[in-house]
């Protein structure tokens, strides 16, 4: 895709996930799971436009030897997207988009979705789509969202929420973490040396952005990817590798 803006989708990666180290090397189907993310990424936008940021020589090393552009950061970054803010210094790219390295199934027409709304609005976007049963509502892993008729974020939550006065799930949306941040957005995030307090609590970093009065759009997308949060997820995304493929 060609846009006006200089741009560069960026997927931050580390080695030492507390949950499963070593997890962007992992192998599915044969490839290292980042590698399926940037070969998807590289289906929505052109090659030379997606860069893996990461701090870890391993991962470059990986990377470099499919064919990937690696930017290298600092091993004391707070979360992904102080990665990204860190990238893009290097970079120096009028917005960024973060695809996560841990969603070898992301679909890249969301990609295009996430783009599209950022360069419309100018506005820190995300992703977002219906959840579709309690048990997700429920999940202490799934952000929940919500948003204005405007589609503006107006918080999210590990908890499930929206809930009623008698605690009962009625519907909801959940984070899809696919982000675009212009060079300032990523500027601030960068210059704010510690996580907010909200975001401190629920581990969800967009809340650093609402705490300090940024708007941040949410776009629905019609569904998440599957994530490898631990080692029994690569089963699931490899089974749906399988079906997908039709073999």
């Amino acid at each position: 895709m060609c846009y006006e803006k200089s741009y560069a989708v960026v997927i931050p990666a580390r080695y030492k996930s507390s949950r499963f180290p070593g997890k962007p090397l992992v192998d599915i189907c044969g490839k290292p799971m980042i590698q399926h993310v940037w070969e998807r990424c590289c289906t929505a936008v052109e090659r030379k436009n997606v860069y893996v940021a990461t701090d870890d020589t391993r991962i470059q090393k990986i990377v470099q030897g499919f064919g990937g552009q690696v930017v290298m950061t600092s091993s004391d970054c707070l979360t992904g997207t102080d990665r990204l803010a860190e990238a893009n210094l290097q970079l120096n790219r009028d917005f960024i988009v973060n695809v996560q390295g841990d969603e070898p199934l992301v679909n890249p027409n969301d990609i295009h979705t996430v783009i599209d709304s950022f360069l419309s609005t100018g506005n820190v976007t995300n992703a977002m789509c219906p959840i579709v049963s309690e048990a997700e509502f429920n999940s202490l892993t799934v952000p929940k969202v919500t948003f204005s008729q405007s589609a503006k974020l107006l918080y999210m939550s590990r908890a499930g929420i929206p809930l009623t006065k008698d605690g009962r799930y009625k519907f909801g949306y959940k984070q899809v973490c696919i982000y675009a941040f212009s060079k300032e957005h990523l500027e601030f995030f960068s210059e704010y040396k510690v996580k907010s307090e909200l975001e401190e609590v629920e581990d969800i970093e967009i809340l650093r952005f609402l705490e300090n009065d940024f708007t941040v759009s949410m776009v629905e997308v019609k569904s998440g990817a599957l994530a490898v949060d631990v080692p029994s997820d690569v089963d699931v995304v490899i089974a749906k590798l399988i079906e997908s493929s039709g073999n």
